[in-house]
């Protein structure tokens, strides 16, 4: 009988440290999707939990394949699932199917609706904040707080753009004028550059004083369409999520500033609460406050801290924290930029 119970202890033991996480990201117009949030969480995961897996589906920004990958892993027997909505509202039927199969759902960087059990992003009106600031200075340097800037918010379905805008807001509002405003559907540099060249059309290439783009995929998308009407003299451009080409396109003058935000303590977070959830354990003893989405009250959340980068500060942000390299940044051809900018110095 020793034995019978000490062989039902092991197992129980085992499957309290043998389950399957779900990651479902929404897109891959964002790189840091595939490049940086994928890789850390199955790292982060395999750390907390040696003997767990990892199961991955990608949206590719489309809400109903996102509502079948969900039905999908609760089929397969995911015990918990990280999940980063390609549309908050759209998902919450799927939300409320996860809930009634037992299988908790952390909110990733956007609060999804519904009944979620934890929820791991970053300050959203902190980003929009420090990229206004940003901006407003850069504005000092040429023409001042009172010129024209053009708003390229992100897409209307994501919380988080809604909230970036109020933050920028904040600091910027009666102290320029917002010659236009758009939201970039799928956060897209193609849209992005579209509405740009509206703006460009509407307000003529030389009155544009500044540039508050949600994003760095935004930014890529603005700067292309700048160059095309044949601006020479390119407008501060703010950006967010540090990805490598926004980080060259700064060092070369191009845009001025994009918003670091550090995926790893994200992603450690987001695992933390799923293996928590999956060991049946309090995920309010790793969240540090709480936060009301459109359904749910209350939800155990940690929202970090993001830190604003021009080229003056990327080695002590980004090469510091091993983010990038100085050789991943400073490709040959970008070499006297570099210097200029004192990289490597």
């Amino acid at each position: 009988m020793a034995v019978s119970l000490s062989s039902c202890q092991g197992r129980d033991d085992a499957d309290a440290d043998s389950f399957t996480v779900g990651l479902l990201l929404p897109s891959r117009a964002i790189p840091r999707w595939e490049h940086s949030d994928k890789p850390l969480i199955k790292q982060e995961l395999k750390e907390l939990c040696p003997r767990c897996t990892m199961a991955y589906a990608n949206a590719e920004n489309d809400a109903t394949m996102q509502r079948q990958q969900v039905t999908s892993m609760i089929t397969k027997g995911v015990r918990v699932l990280i999940l980063d909505a390609a549309d908050t509202r759209a998902l919450r039927s799927s939300i409320q199917e996860a809930r009634r199969a037992g299988v908790p759902v952390v909110a990733y960087d956007r609060l999804a609706e519904g009944p979620i059990s934890g929820y791991v992003s970053f300050d959203g009106a902190q980003v929009g904040r420090l990229q206004g600031e940003a901006l407003l200075r850069a504005m000092a340097d040429g023409t001042g707080e009172d010129g024209t800037v053009v708003m390229m918010n992100g897409d209307p379905t994501s919380p988080n753009a809604a909230w970036y805008r109020r933050g920028a807001l904040s600091v910027i509002a009666g102290k320029v004028t917002i010659g236009r405003s758009y939201n970039t559907e799928g956060w897209s540099s193609d849209n992005a550059h579209t509405n740009m060249s509206a703006a460009i059309a509407a307000l003529g290439p030389n009155r544009i004083d500044g540039v508050l783009a949600a994003n760095d995929a935004i930014a890529a998308g603005v700067i292309s369409a700048l160059k095309s009407a044949g601006v020479e003299k390119l407008p501060p451009v703010t950006g967010q999520d540090a990805d490598l080409d926004a980080v060259r396109r700064i060092v070369k003058g191009e845009q001025y500033m994009t918003v670091y935000k550090p995926f790893r303590a994200q992603a450690a977070e987001a695992a933390a609460m799923a293996v928590a959830l999956g060991r049946g354990e309090d995920v309010r003893d790793i969240a540090s406050e709480t936060t009301d989405s459109p359904t749910t009250k209350n939800v155990p959340s940690v929202l970090l801290s993001a830190t604003a980068v021009t080229a003056g500060t990327i080695e002590e942000t980004l090469v510091e924290d091993g983010v990038y390299t100085l050789d991943q940044i400073c490709t040959p051809e970008l070499r006297g930029a570099c210097d200029k900018a004192g990289l490597g110095r």
